[in-house]
C-alpha cells in the first residue's frame, strides 16, 4: 500500500499477542486503519500514547521493528448504483472478477440513526413463507433473528427470503460461510435473474475470522446508501450472526481481556446493538430491514449470543424440523414478531389475525392430543381432527417451501378449518365467518 509524503512511520513495536500489535504514536483516532508491514490494521484501543492495531491477517512473523504507517481514516466503501449485483469480500473489493466500483467513498461504522429522524414501522414486508407472513408478519424498520441449529438449512430460507421479499435492493452480509454456501449464494441470485437488486459481501471459512467483524458494516453502509440517499425499501441480511460473536471472541481472548457469560467478551451486547439498531424507517422515505441468522449451540437459547441477541431485537423466527411431514417448518409457539400487529388487518385482508390466532389455537390442541396420545390416553374426535388439521396445517403452511401470497395463505387457512371443523369450533367472528367460509365444493 503506497504511503504519502506527510505520513509519519512508526518503526517501533513494544508489544506484540496473536492478533494485535502496540506502539506509542500520537494524534491517531479510534478505528483508524494502519499499515503493518504490508498488513492492514486498525485501531481497537488507545491508552495515552499507546495505540494497540488489530491486525487483520494475524501478526506471525511481524518483528518489533515493523514499519507502521497510520493512514488517518478508517474502513471505507464507495457506494453508488453500480453496487447492485455485485459480490465483495469483507473489504468491500470485488471477489466476482467485475470491475472496482466507483463512487462516493463512505466511512463504515457511522453511528445509529437518530431517534428523532425515526418513523414507526408501519409497511409491511411480504416473503411468500407463510410461517413468516401468516404469523410472524415482518415490517419495514424491524431487526428480526432466526434462530437455529447449525444443521437447518437456513442458507436457503435466506435466499429464499432474498428472492421473494418485496424490497427495492436486498443486501446480503455473508459471515463465515463455506464456499459452498457462498457459491450456492451466487448460482441462486444468477438463476433467478435477481442481481439487479441484490448486493453481497462475503467472508468465507477461508478467509480470516477476524474480517468477519467488517461484513456487517460494509452491508449496513451499502443500506444507508440506498436508504438515505435513494429513498428505497432495503431488507438486509446477515448471516451467521454467531461466527460473527466468535470473531469478536477470538479479538478479545487475544488482546488478553477478561472473557464473560460463555468466554464472549463484556461488550457483547453493544457490538450486537449497533448493528440490529441501523434497521429504520425514515419519515421521508427508504427504510432498512434486518434479518438475521443466529445458530444456536445444540439447541442452547439461553448462550450469551442468542440471549443477548432477543434483548435486542423485536422478536425471533425459530426453525425446526417437523418429524410428522420431514420439512422444516418455522415453530409457531416459538416464533414471534412484536411488529406485526401494526400491518395485520391493516396491511392485510380483516380476516388476517382470526385466521392466524384460529390456526395457533387448534395447533396448540393438536399438541395437547399428541400429548394424551403419547401418554396412553384415549382421543376423542375433535383430538383426531386437530391432529389431522395439524399435519396439514404444517404441510401447507408452516413448511419453508410454502411460496404463495398473504391472501392465498388466509383462503388456505380457511379451507382447513371448513375441513377438519364445524363453524362454531373455530370461535371465528360471524361476520368474517359468513364472509370466508369455504362453500362444500371448495374444500373437497
Amino acid at each position: 500500500m503506497e504511503t504519502k509524503a506527510f505520513q509519519k512511520i512508526y518503526t517501533k513495536v513494544t508489544e506484540i499477542t496473536k492478533a494485535t500489535c502496540t506502539l506509542k504514536a500520537t494524534g491517531i483516532g479510534y478505528d483508524e486503519l494502519a499499515v503493518v508491514n504490508d498488513r492492514l490494521a486498525q485501531v481497537v484501543k488507545i491508552r495515552g500514547e499507546d495505540v494497540t492495531l488489530q491486525v487483520f491477517s494475524g501478526t506471525e512473523g511481524i518483528p518489533t521493528d515493523a514499519e507502521v504507517v497510520f493512514m488517518g481514516k478508517s474502513h471505507t466503501l464507495k457506494v453508488g448504483d453500480e453496487l447492485a449485483g455485485r459480490f465483495f469480500n469483507a473489504y468491500g473489493q470485488p471477489i466476482d472478477n467485475g470491475p472496482e466500483v466507483s463512487g462516493e467513498e463512505r466511512e463504515i461504522n457511522s453511528p445509529s440513526v437518530n431517534p428523532v429522524r425515526r418513523q414507526q414501522p408501519s409497511e409491511l414486508i411480504s416473503t411468500g413463507i407463510a410461517g413468516i407472513d401468516l404469523n410472524n408478519t415482518l415490517v419495514t424498520g424491524q431487526k428480526i433473528p432466526f434462530f437455529a441449529d447449525p444443521d437447518q438449512p437456513f442458507n436457503q430460507v435466506m435466499a429464499m427470503v432474498a428472492l421473494r421479499a418485496q424490497a427495492d435492493k436486498i443486501i446480503l452480509g455473508g459471515m463465515g460461510l463455506t464456499n459452498d454456501d457462498y457459491l450456492f449464494y451466487k448460482n441462486v441470485f444468477d438463476n433467478a435473474d435477481a442481481l439487479d437488486r441484490i448486493i453481497s459481501f462475503v467472508n468465507t471459512t477461508e478467509d480470516p475470522p477476524v474480517e468477519r467483524l467488517l461484513v456487517p458494516d460494509m452491508a449496513l453502509t451499502a443500506a444507508e446508501y440506498f436508504a438515505v440517499d435513494k429513498k428505497q425499501k432495503v431488507l438486509v441480511l446477515l448471516t451467521d450472526m454467531t461466527l460473527f460473536a466468535d470473531a469478536l471472541s477470538i479479538v478479545s481472548n487475544r488482546m488478553d481481556q477478561i472473557p464473560s457469560k460463555d468466554s464472549m467478551p463484556g461488550s457483547l451486547y453493544s457490538d450486537l446493538a449497533k448493528i440490529y439498531e441501523k434497521a429504520v424507517q425514515f419519515p421521508e422515505g427508504g427504510s432498512i430491514t434486518i434479518v438475521a441468522v443466529t445458530t444456536l449451540s445444540g439447541g442452547d437459547i439461553t448462550h450469551a449470543i442468542p440471549d443477548n441477541t432477543g434483548y435486542i431485537t423485536e422478536g425471533q423466527l425459530f426453525l425446526r424440523t417437523d418429524s410428522d411431514i420431514g420439512k422444516v417448518v418455522v415453530d409457531p409457539f416459538r416464533s414471534l414478531s412484536r411488529l406485526k400487529q401494526l400491518v395485520i388487518g391493516e396491511d392485510t385482508r380483516e380476516d388476517h389475525g382470526q385466521v392466524m390466532n384460529t390456526a395457533i389455537r387448534l395447533f396448540a390442541d393438536a399438541s395437547n392430543a399428541r400429548t394424551k396420545l403419547e401418554n396412553g390416553f384415549d382421543l376423542t374426535d375433535y383430538d383426531k381432527r386437530t391432529l389431522d388439521f395439524a399435519k396439514e396445517y404444517s404441510r401447507q403452511l408452516l413448511a419453508i417451501d410454502v411460496n404463495i401470497e398473504i391472501d392465498e395463505m388466509l383462503d388456505v387457512g380457511w379451507k382447513l378449518f371448513a375441513k377438519h371443523f364445524k363453524e362454531a369450533e373455530v370461535g371465528i367472528k360471524k361476520n368474517l365467518v359468513d364472509k370466508y367460509w369455504p362453500k362444500q365444493e371448495e374444500t373437497e
